[in-house]
């Protein structure tokens, strides 16, 4: 006897997701008048790529919440949808019903994680806070007597190894925020310079404006893009006049939620990084001479080659 797989359930498939960083929308009939191919109460599970679990019934009805769903994904604000399937206009789709639904998208989003890179004393506030907050946080530091559950008790992950060694272990997504507060400036740089690459949400380093725009500088010439830098809060968190660790790592985590909570949003006038008003002139300078360089650099490889 044949044994038939059984029926995604559209419940584990929105867990599965989550805990693989992966946003989806669920589309529930959340109330009906008259007579519809379906049930309320029904849902239906829209993933990143727009492939579907379960269903609403079929028809124009769920192609339209498809395409609807695509939006909430994108822009992670629910919307309420009304269809009224008229006798005429449910006979062209082949649902011959006549009644009326109201179909509730909402986004579904994976728990935000946030690696905290250094475990000093900003570090210990801004674990605490952002776990307040909401946030999954991870503590990474290369001293063992800095990363260590005696210091971050709250925290669902703490590693004490080199970064390099740990940035393969970290979440790389649309969930993750980095914050990167390290005990110097060859560590934040070492940090940044991998953060900078990956698809994050969040990326913020403490220090001056001065710190910021000489690593920016350094990592140009590494060829880190203009692009890629200018994404980054540095310095990070809101201007509030914070100066103890715990206004501090107030005003980092309310940057972050203010990223959380508006994904398209522009920067805030807030805001103290660099970068806020875009790219400075001294980086936009350098841009030219990195690509002269690149180029010099590749011809002198060719000609070695010959």
């Amino acid at each position: 006897m044949k044994v038939m797989p059984r029926p995604m359930d559209v419940y584990e498939e929105i867990a599965a997701l989550r805990r693989a960083g992966r946003k989806c929308a669920v589309a529930t009939i959340v109330e009906v008048a008259g007579s519809i191919p379906s049930f309320q109460s029904a849902k239906m599970l829209i993933r990143e790529d727009g492939t579907m679990v379960g269903t609403i019934g079929g028809g124009c009805t769920e192609a339209e919440v498809w395409q609807a769903a695509r939006d909430v994904i994108e822009s992670e604000q629910p919307r309420m949808l009304r269809f009224n399937l008229g006798q005429e206009a449910a006979y062209d789709n082949g649902l011959i019903c006549g009644g009326q639904l109201n179909v509730y998208v909402e986004p579904v989003l994976p728990m935000p994680n946030a690696l905290i890179f250094g475990g000093g004393h900003i570090s210990k506030s801004l674990s605490k806070i952002a776990s307040l907050a909401g946030f999954r946080t991870t503590i990474v530091d290369n001293r063992e007597a800095y990363a260590n559950r005696e210091r971050f008790p709250e925290a669902a992950e703490i590693f004490a190894d080199e970064y390099e060694d740990v940035f393969p272990k970290l979440p790389a997504n649309d969930a993750t925020y980095a914050v990167i507060v390290t005990r110097g400036h060859r560590d934040d740089m070492r940090v940044l310079r991998w953060a900078a690459e990956q698809p994050l949400r969040y990326v913020g380093m403490i220090g001056s404006k001065r710190k910021t725009l000489e690593v920016a500088k350094h990592l140009r010439k590494e060829g880190v893009s203009l692009e890629k830098l200018a994404a980054i809060h540095a310095p990070m968190g809101f201007d509030i006049g914070a100066v103890t660790p715990e206004e501090i790592a107030v005003a980092v985590v309310a940057e972050m939620i203010r990223r959380r909570r508006n994904p398209t949003a522009g920067w805030s006038s807030l805001s103290k990084s660099i970068f806020a008003q875009g790219a400075p002139k001294a980086l936009q300078a350098a841009e030219p001479a990195a690509a002269e360089a690149a180029m010099t650099e590749a011809q002198q490889a060719v000609s070695a080659t010959r």
